[in-house]
């Protein structure tokens, strides 16, 4: 039988956490009713996870678990999950309690008044750093400010959507995924549930500064052309100094003045302009990079195990 509610839950390293979570999140679809699914997708984990999953699936018949044969990443994860629900809306949360299961209801209930894609807002953040805090509003408001659609927020991957999206969302099978932004791009009718972000139940953050920053990266490149724009005006930029300094440079040594003679001046120009050319370089290769990657055509992940069965291994579905 179809179920009314799909949860996908990608899961990595967490054993010290995912017992509490499982237990919270039964209790709360007990208290919701409808029919529900758990589709939980371990992303290459090399701590008791696995085993815990196999566990739920074992002593729950509406757990679910995919095993990938290594770490994918969050985003892949998440689309291995959307690939396999079945049920009327998909609910997105992460295992680390951060994003309470307790909140879910609120979402469904948003999904009940003709929302198709009800998305939590991080209105308040236990538990993080200052500086963590400070480097995700600045996060937020540039991908706002520069991507091509308007992705809402103080938002992360902690939200409901209706079959409908979850259709088209499976036809988006670009490598470097932000899943956040693809929410918003496929439109449909969309609002937000402010909630409280929890510090975590335990164990450490699975996005540390170099994923965040990957991630940051996937975002403006798969949603804006802003970096290659950057690089045309800083092009115009060094231009028109060269232009307007050639004839000043004339005067002055028409006039005697030593304020151009010797070489430091030419050397520290040579240096400006190669360095403005080496970014250049750099932001064309990040999309010429991911283009490559597009064109190779690989699998987005592979699975050990498909859901319920812990039988031969197979691959997943490919980009």
């Amino acid at each position: 039988m179809k179920p009314t509610f799909t949860v996908v839950i990608p899961v990595f390293n967490e054993a010290e956490s995912i017992t509490e979570f499982h237990r919270r999140l039964r209790g709360m679809s007990r208290k919701a009713g409808d029919t529900w699914e758990f589709i939980y997708i371990n992303d290459g984990s090399t701590d008791a996870s696995p085993d815990l999953l196999r566990q739920f699936a074992q002593s729950d018949p509406c757990v679910r678990v995919i095993d990938f044969v290594r770490n994918f990443g969050h985003q892949i994860a998440v689309t291995a999950g959307l690939d396999s629900a079945r049920g009327r809306a998909v609910i997105i949360i992460d295992a680390d309690l951060q994003d309470p299961p307790e909140v879910i209801p609120e979402l469904i209930a948003r999904w009940r008044e003709g929302n198709e894609v009800v998305f939590a807002v991080r209105a308040e953040r236990e538990g993080e750093t200052w500086i963590k805090e400070l480097t995700a509003k600045v996060f937020y408001r540039l991908i706002f400010r520069i991507t091509d659609i308007k992705i809402p927020l103080d938002t992360g991957d902690f939200r409901l959507l209706d079959e409908k999206v979850v259709a088209v969302m499976r036809q988006m099978r670009e490598r470097h995924r932000f899943l956040r932004g693809m929410a918003s791009w496929v439109g449909f009718r969309q609002v937000g549930v402010p909630y409280r972000r929890h510090a975590r139940y335990a164990g450490k953050t699975k996005y540390p500064f170099s994923k965040m920053m990957r991630l940051a990266l996937n975002a403006i490149t798969s949603f804006s052309y802003f970096p290659l724009q950057l690089a045309t005006y800083v092009g115009f930029v060094c231009a028109t100094i060269a232009a307007i300094s050639i004839p000043v440079v004339i005067v002055l040594r028409l006039t005697g003045s030593g304020a151009f003679f010797g070489q430091a001046t030419t050397l520290i120009s040579v240096l400006f302009l190669g360095g403005v050319q080496l970014i250049c370089l750099g932001i064309l290769g990040e999309y010429v990079g991911r283009i490559y990657d597009e064109v190779k055509g690989r699998p987005l992940y592979i699975v050990r195990e498909e859901p319920r069965s812990m039988g031969k291994a197979a691959a997943g579905k490919k980009g």
